[in-house]
């Protein structure tokens, strides 16, 4: 039956039935809620902005966008945003989707932690990360009406300390490849949560080249 939720039906399709027991078998349940919000404040971005997207393409990116942070389908050395871009283009291609909606749905996974580029792509693309951004960064939070928030978190909720926890969840995703975070967001997670953590320099990195100048 199909559910919706802040005037926002969720996809019910046989693909996206089989995306969220997936999701649900794997991931955690903060992780799983955090996923299934990031498609609510996307879509209702979508909604307010009156873009032209996907909703079933939308929904497959934020419910794939963590799951490179579980064991399962952490690579030893790719980002987390990687691993989970190539775990959601497995599972498309295994349903048959087509090459172009999985390349979309794999760039808005593997953009989603990328400041400034993914706004200026593709509606789907744009609408996972601004989904992400409002609900771990509060970014836009005004823009949505209290109604909506309360419906969306009754649904699907924060539970105590969301803030601290998703934190928490980032660095147990990638603390074991640390050098898979250099020049991005996750560097900010591993030098707050481990003391052992040394950032890599860009700057320091051109001038230790083996360039003679």
């Amino acid at each position: 039956m199909t559910e919706t939720i802040a005037g926002i039906r969720v996809p019910d399709s046989a693909l996206a039935r089989a995306a969220t027991q997936l999701v649900r078998d794997t991931e955690s349940d903060l992780l799983y809620h955090h996923s299934r919000r990031v498609f609510l404040w996307g879509a209702l971005t979508g909604e307010r902005k009156k873009l032209k997207y996907d909703p079933e393409l939308l929904y497959m990116g934020a419910m794939f966008h963590d799951m490179g942070l579980t064991a399962k389908y952490s690579s030893p050395e790719f980002r987390f945003e990687v691993d989970s871009a190539n775990t959601a283009r497995d599972f498309l291609k295994s349903h048959g989707v087509g090459e172009q909606e999985i390349q979309e749905v794999w760039t808005a996974i593997a953009l989603h932690t990328t400041p400034g580029v993914p706004e200026h792509m593709s509606a789907n693309i744009a609408l996972v990360t601004a989904g992400v951004e409002m609900d771990v960064m509060g970014i836009a939070y005004q823009d949505f009406s209290q109604q909506q928030r309360d419906h969306v978190c009754e649904h699907h909720p924060r539970g105590n300390n969301f803030k601290e926890n998703i934190i928490e969840a980032f660095k147990d995703g990638f603390i074991k490849k640390p050098l898979s975070t250099f020049g991005t967001v996750n560097a900010d997670v591993l030098a707050l949560k481990d003391p052992t953590y040394r950032r890599l320099n860009f700057c320091s990195i051109i001038r230790g080249s083996d360039w003679a100048s």
